[in-house]
């Protein structure tokens, strides 16, 4: 920017976009200053490097004003998570269930995972049918990013919503 640009000559872009030609560096930081401006390099990797007059305080201020607006409209993507047990009843499965519903509805990715206590580690198709008919229950709305695998006394399934782009 302005004096720190070391090359001897510049195409130089003026205010409003027009193309001024190919100019000595003195002359272009010349006309910048006349315009009460800023030359501000903005392709030096060009032969020769591209400068532009322009007012850099107000282009970063709008760059800002962008980037905090394209900040405040993502989506920032939750793994929540809902516990089920191998043995669980009709009823808590269907309150999960709805919670997993809302959770990806939501757009948020979804830990499933089912907990071994004691010896009901030995009997893990159990839990595994549980996972499965939650996948059976929810494949219309997401897509599974991991199928259900036995990590220690839990087995976990990752759900994550589909796209509808």
């Amino acid at each position: 920017m302005n004096d720190d640009i070391r090359a001897r000559e510049v195409r130089l872009v003026g205010p409003e976009s027009e193309q001024l030609g190919i100019k000595p560096i003195r002359e272009a930081l010349q006309m910048a200053i006349d315009a009460n401006m800023d030359l501000v390099n903005v392709a030096p990797q060009a032969k020769p490097p591209v400068c532009r007059i322009m007012d850099y305080g107000k282009f970063r201020y709008e760059q800002q004003k962008k980037d905090k607006e394209a900040r405040k409209n993502q989506k920032i993507v939750d793994l929540k998570e809902v516990w089920f047990r191998s043995n669980i009843d009709e009823h808590d499965y269907q309150t999960k269930l709805r919670n997993v519903i809302k959770f990806i509805g939501e757009g948020d990715k979804v830990k499933a995972s089912v907990r071994y206590r004691g010896r009901e580690i030995a009997h893990a198709a159990v839990g595994q049918r549980v996972l499965e008919r939650l996948l059976t229950e929810v494949n219309d709305i997401c897509n599974v990013e991991r199928l259900p695998k036995l990590e220690g006394r839990s087995m976990i399934m990752i759900l994550a919503p589909k796209n509808n782009n």
